[in-house]
């Protein structure tokens, strides 16, 4: 068994568990994706990177976008000033987020900066 999303126009609309024979059968575009993949990496069941095939970049949910130029799938751009790292397929705030034990923070578009959550 293995992972497919559907795409249409671009775009997931709808994963799922299936047989190479059962998507072979199917009406549509499938890709085949991988529940351990993400950000460029493959990730083994303690989740930590076991050197697997990272396939497609990232593991899709419904909504997001399959490029197929670059057969890869990503998020839709969270924020206007963010950028996708062609590496990753991650999207990237301009400013690093700061890492502080026990807390949270939240990006501010208009001020280009991320917030601690109180």
């Amino acid at each position: 068994m293995a992972h497919f999303a559907k795409i249409e126009e671009g775009i997931v609309v709808d994963v799922i568990v299936a047989e190479q024979d059962y998507i072979d059968r199917k009406e549509g575009t499938w890709v085949q994706c991988s529940y351990n993949t993400r950000g460029g990496v493959h990730y083994g069941n303690d989740g930590q990177p076991d050197g697997g095939v990272a396939l497609r970049g990232n593991y899709p949910s419904i909504g997001e976008i399959y490029d197929s130029d670059n057969d890869v799938f990503y998020s839709k751009q969270p924020f206007d000033s963010w950028t996708l790292n062609e590496t990753t397929w991650m999207w990237e705030a301009p400013v690093v987020m700061p890492v502080v034990d026990g807390e949270a923070f939240s990006w501010d578009e208009d001020n280009q900066e991320w917030v601690q959550l109180t």
